[in-house]
């Protein structure tokens, strides 16, 4: 018979009996599943963790490193996959989830689809260019914190400022940070915290899925965001969650912890800073000090201090010296302006037109003079060259032969020219320079009068 403690089970024993009845499962051993991932994490050992759900039920996943090494994209919160794996216990938490083996898309998340649809159109509008982003004050006295009054992001912005900048104050404006009334009320949040005069806004959450921090996506609260007139820092989610709040704000901070460090300064680092500013300027100024006196001992030993009357003979000679030096520079400087007045003095006058006309009329007496010259040695030789000519001329007229006692002989008004034009009882007429005479042949011969006479009289 069993004794009755045996009856009860211990959890670790349950949850073993039920993880070897699930591991038995021929059909919980290879399970297809179909569905959008959520919550997901990489870990830096290279597991991913993550949850896999549709619109009524969700169940948790893990896919070792050694699975996922071969995958070619990069799972995310929102993306809709089709996986394959096998259904286990994990024992300290005594939870079921899927062992998942292989993992391929399945098209994109209804949320996410929107969400990378509204970040599109918003950016497009320039609401997130970095012109928009203001600097933050460096010492604000009241910070505004939107976020949950019941959550540890309120918590630890407060111990987080209050240890760095105990100075400031914190105003909460309490605010459902996810569900149907997140947005409108975050809007209302917004608005009044900017009418009340902060100086500085802080609005996050703590981490979730995507469809918890929808609240910040929504359109309404992004475009409230853009219209603040005072720096705003979002603080939403871990840092691997990204909200349309944190493209919108001033600066993005990882954790709301990070926001509290951003929007304050520490006063120990300052105090730290002052300290060692101030070591510092008294270093410098003792290294200035010393330094001036240094030079100033220096000068103290010096020749003008300690012979001021001898420098003061030296620098009048060198004074005298100096003036002389500029007198003569100053003297062969004006003789070289003056040249050059006169210079462009003569160049002027040459310019004048008077000038230019007695040049000219000088040029053209010389040239009539010239060309009468030229003229009347032509006129010369030509005359002389006439001369010459009539006398040839006078050598040809043969009156001056008939001069020189020539005569010219015609028979028949015939010039006769041989003798043997000629014949015996012809008529001629002899013709001399005074008259003529009418001759009748009666002998002829071949013996010149050359010959006959001489060459000494001419041949006539």
């Amino acid at each position: 018979m069993m004794n009755p403690e045996q009856r009860y089970l211990s959890v670790t024993q349950l949850t073993r009996q039920i993880k070897g009845l699930i591991d038995q499962s021929l059909l919980l051993n290879d399970v297809f599943l179909r569905g959008e991932i959520s919550n997901f994490k990489h870990h830096s050992r290279g597991h991913m963790y993550f949850t896999i759900k549709d619109e009524k039920a969700r169940v948790s996943a893990v896919m070792f490193a050694g699975n996922n090494r071969a995958l070619r994209f990069r799972p995310e919160s929102g993306m809709k996959v089709l996986v394959r794996g096998n259904v286990s216990v994990y024992e300290p938490y005594g939870q079921y989830q899927l062992y998942v083996r292989m993992m391929e898309p399945d098209g994109i998340g209804q949320l996410y689809l929107a969400y990378e649809q509204l970040k599109n159109k918003l950016d497009a509008e320039g609401l997130f260019h970095t012109s928009r982003k203001r600097q933050l004050p460096n010492f604000p006295e009241h910070i505004g914190v939107i976020t949950s009054k019941t959550g540890a992001v309120i918590r630890d912005i407060y111990t987080t400022v209050k240890r760095r900048y105990p100075q400031a104050s914190i105003s909460l404006y309490p605010v459902a940070v996810q569900g149907p009334e997140a947005a409108p009320g975050i809007v209302r949040a917004l608005k009044q915290a900017s009418i009340d005069g902060n100086d500085v806004l802080i609005a996050g959450r703590g981490g979730g899925s995507i469809e918890d921090l929808w609240a910040f996506n929504d359109e309404q609260v992004v475009r409230t965001a853009a219209s603040l007139d005072i720096p705003l820092i979002s603080a939403v989610g871990h840092e691997t969650d990204v909200t349309l709040m944190d493209f919108v704000a001033d600066v993005r901070a990882a954790t709301p912890t990070a926001a509290a460090e951003i929007a304050v300064p520490s006063l120990t680092e300052w105090q730290e800073k002052v300290s060692t500013q101030k070591i510092r300027l008294q270093q410098i100024m003792q290294q200035s000090i010393q330094y001036r006196k240094e030079k100033l001992a220096y000068m103290d030993n010096s020749y003008a201090f300690r012979y001021p009357e001898q420098l003061l003979k030296q620098k009048e000679q060198e004074l005298d010296r100096n003036l002389d030096q500029l007198h003569r520079a100053m003297q062969t400087r004006m003789q070289m302006q003056r040249q050059q007045v006169n210079e462009q003095r003569r160049r002027i006058a040459s310019l004048k037109p008077t000038h230019l006309l007695e040049q000219k009329r000088q040029l053209l007496k010389t040239d009539t003079k010239q060309l009468e010259g030229n003229f009347r040695r032509l006129l010369t030789d030509k005359e002389n060259r006439y001369e010459r000519l009539l006398e040839k001329l006078a050598l040809l007229n043969p009156m001056e032969t008939l001069k020189r006692g020539y005569t010219v002989t015609y028979r028949d008004e015939q010039l006769v020219q041989s003798v043997d034009a000629i014949d015996v009882e012809d008529k001629l007429n002899i013709y001399f320079q005074d008259g003529y005479v009418e001759a009748e042949i009666t002998e002829k011969g071949t013996e010149t009068f050359a010959i006959d006479k001489g060459e000494a009289t001419g041949g006539k």
